[in-house]
């Protein structure tokens, strides 16, 4: 096998957020020999508390935007991109205003393959479990446990089993505006693959969560459910009945670090593929009981609604069977998800009052001075 040319210079869009400042901290510190970039608009609440931290990594942050093409075009040459800039809400759009959205997961996306196309880069694009459709997702048949659902072993359709969702599930369907232009980029790359030579590859991820990430209750719920216990803010068990059952897997934000840093040292052996990546059933938790350990962990207990009515775009439950790219690579995830839930507490703990004021929560209100 011919060896991957070494990698010299690193962009990663979207590189102030969640995943990009952790994959740029992280990869920085591994290969102090690359030179890493970290690019975004700040347009997420609480991405600035990241710039400090870049700067002491020794990362270089250049404000910028995936949906301006001179901002990308005046960067200098590179070897390799890491898109992870994107409007990630499964709830962008719903009230009409798609402008963000569109122009920011897919002209975005097309920015930064055209910049790859320039220097004859190496892309790393990661997608989402949300480009597979919702309807077929709920149609699902489904067990139901004491704290959660599961797949049941017989299904109508292909691509479905107790290990969770593959590749090969139906890609018939809406699914939501986000999942739409995330799946509209993966085809856009490939399309760049075959006819312009671009080599990528392209990770489909389930939840990610982990420290650093500004959860919300339509990203990032895992970060959101300890952050709520943390400050005693009261939570809503949404949809499906209110009984909080609906399972996510979640992977730990330096697992897929690990797995990218594989991508980016052996490229041509990924170059082509699409993989699903996340934490499996092995790692996966209801909202139930993520609130058990978030009670556990925090020692406070906070009021949670029911609300039976589900919200648009909403499944019941979605497990990464990541059963191809084991095949691929020895690469597992390592990280339990109590062990993701203790760490993101943990950080929160450490640095709760600018993360409050980040995030704009009345931490006295809630219970804390």
């Amino acid at each position: 096998m011919i060896a991957s040319p070494p990698l010299i210079r690193l962009l990663i869009t979207g590189g102030a957020g969640f995943v990009g400042s952790n994959l740029a901290l992280s990869l920085a510190s591994r290969h102090p020999e690359w030179e890493v970039v970290a690019f975004d608009n700040l347009y997420r609440r609480g991405s600035e508390l990241n710039l400090s931290r870049l700067e002491e990594a020794g990362v270089e942050f250049v404000k910028g935007d995936v949906r301006e093409p001179g901002d990308l075009g005046a960067l200098p040459e590179l070897s390799a991109l890491i898109e992870c800039s994107a409007e990630p809400s499964v709830m962008s759009g719903v009230d009409g205003d798609t402008g963000y959205l569109v122009h920011t997961n897919l002209t975005g996306a097309y920015n930064c393959l055209e910049l790859a196309r320039r220097d004859g880069a190496f892309v790393v694009f990661l997608s989402t479990s949300r480009v597979y459709p919702v309807a077929s997702q709920v149609a699902l048949s489904l067990e139901e446990a004491e704290t959660r659902f599961e797949i049941a072993s017989e299904q109508a359709v292909r691509g479905v089993s107790p290990k969770g969702i593959s590749e090969e599930f139906p890609l018939e369907g809406a699914r939501t505006l986000y999942g739409a232009t995330k799946l509209a980029a993966e085809m856009l790359i490939e399309e760049y693959r075959a006819s312009l030579g671009v080599p990528a590859v392209i990770d489909r991820c389930g939840v990610i969560a982990g420290p650093w990430q500004m959860g919300k209750v339509d990203q990032g719920v895992f970060t959101h459910w300890m952050l709520a216990h943390h400050f005693r803010n009261p939570l809503s068990y949404i949809g499906f009945g209110g009984h909080g059952k609906q399972v996510r897997d979640l992977l730990h934000v330096e697992d897929l670090v690990d797995l990218v840093e594989r991508q980016l040292l052996d490229r041509e052996a990924w170059d082509g593929r699409t993989v699903n990546v996340g934490g499996g059933r092995e790692c996966s938790l209801s909202l139930r009981e993520t609130t058990e350990i978030c009670r556990r962990l925090t020692g406070n207990e906070v009021p949670i609604a029911p609300v039976e009515e589900t919200r648009q775009g909403d499944v019941p439950i979605y497990l990464s069977d990541c059963t191809r790219l084991f095949g691929l690579d020895e690469w597992r995830p390592r990280r339990s998800a109590e062990q993701v839930l203790a760490d993101i507490h943990e950080w929160i703990a450490a640095d709760a009052e600018r993360i409050a004021q980040a995030l704009d929560i009345d931490a006295q209100a809630a219970g804390r001075e």
